[in-house]
């Protein structure tokens, strides 16, 4: 896994223009975000030249897909396989509900084709080991989205590599996300159905304050809890050994209706005798002027480093303002390519990605293991 960032964005696309070799990418599905298949396109190896999906998908699926192939002025194939067949694809890129993440992955790794897949990788570790053995088997690369290579934790990850806090021993991350998920919880009057998980989320992904869209009810532990688990598996270079987890619904009515937590803290043992902490929920755009209270804190042997992972960042205020627009706004943010750079260069050299499909199993076998925590009250072995 290579995080060297001292590499200019500019002589990346250089060197990356002298290879002459660019992947065709195909876009399975945009129905949660969209972000992903645009973080790939951001990298000149990487093009998309076509959107797919199953024929049987809903008909809101196929619209949404179609809006994002007209935009990108690419067609939109009805039929998975014949489109990575017929389009001669390298690379699949899948951002479909969370699960059919691996359905998807799995079917194009057994045709050769390399996979980006939105987070989380799934919510069944059955399918995780599908897709393990899929991916080893036709010795394809596999990379998870993150938001690792954001400027703040490559530097308090070279900072660790470097020794300049001694051995580190401990880290605690606050992943408080500020989106709102619809009404507050209370507001629900006596008789009131519940809100319904899908209509709302398919509802909500217009201004981009869905959570987890599918057709399972998916809490914050699975939807933000795999971005706070890939900091940790990064920068302390560890494996997770044991999880204590409490959860609640705290915030939002839909969370409530559908039984699944909006806020969630976590306690996790770690290899080499580590231990981690985290915070993570969805708290509503009232608590904070940005997109959320992200840090982290590491202590080591010889110090420590307290991190926040939105700077750099510049701060803009001004009459007017639209209520939705963020105040803070960050700045030397090359996560996208970066990303995209490393994916490259892993199916360049055949080795690992940033987060490689172990590395998600491991992230996925994480958060199923605090829910049954949650649940049982005990600390639970990740599987």
């Amino acid at each position: 896994m290579n995080l060297d960032s001292s590499v200019s964005i500019e002589n990346a696309k250089v060197r990356d223009a002298d290879k002459k070799c660019v992947f065709r990418v195909a876009v399975l599905s945009v129905i949660k975000h969209d972000y992903v298949a645009r973080g790939v396109a951001s990298h000149p190896r990487f093009e998309l030249v076509v959107v797919a999906d199953d024929p049987g998908v809903q008909d809101w699926v196929h619209e949404r897909n179609q809006l994002f192939a007209e935009e990108k002025k690419i067609p939109y194939v009805r039929n998975v396989e014949q489109a990575l067949k017929d389009y001669a694809i390298d690379v699949a890129v899948i951002s479909t509900e969370a699960e059919r993440h691996c359905d998807l992955s799995i079917r194009a790794a057994n045709l050769g084709v390399h996979v980006v897949q939105d987070k989380p990788m799934s919510n069944r570790l059955s399918e995780c080991d599908l897709l393990v053995e899929a991916v080893q088997r036709n010795g394809v690369r596999f990379m998870m989205w993150s938001r690792n290579m954001l400027p703040a934790i490559l530097q308090a990850t070279e900072i660790i590599r470097s020794g300049q806090i001694g051995s580190p021993n401990s880290i605690h991350v606050d992943f408080y996300f500020s989106k709102d998920a619809g009404p507050p919880k209370g507001s629900r009057k006596a008789g009131d159905p519940p809100i319904p998980w899908l209509d709302f989320q398919r509802a909500a992904h217009i201004d981009g304050s869905d959570g987890a869209i599918g057709t399972q009810p998916m809490g914050e532990l699975q939807n933000e809890g795999v971005y706070a688990l890939a900091y940790i598996k990064q920068i302390m270079d560890c494996e997770f050994l044991r999880v204590f987890a409490r959860t609640t619904a705290a915030f939002h009515q839909v969370n409530v209706d559908n039984g699944v937590e909006d806020f969630a803290t976590v306690s996790l043992e770690l290899s080499d005798g580590m231990i981690a902490t985290m915070a993570v929920g969805r708290i509503g755009a009232a608590s904070h002027p940005d997109i959320g209270e992200i840090k982290l804190l590491i202590t080591g042997t010889e110090g420590a480093l307290v991190v926040a992972e939105s700077r750099p960042e510049v701060g803009v205020y001004y009459r007017g303002q639209p209520g939705k627009e963020f105040r803070h706004q960050r700045v030397a943010i090359d996560n996208d390519f970066l990303l995209m750079d490393n994916f490259a260069r892993a199916i360049d050299d055949g080795g690992t990605t940033l987060l490689d499909v172990h590395a998600s199993r491991m992230i996925t076998a994480t958060i199923l293991a605090a829910l049954r925590s949650a649940r049982s009250g005990r600390f639970e072995a990740i599987d």
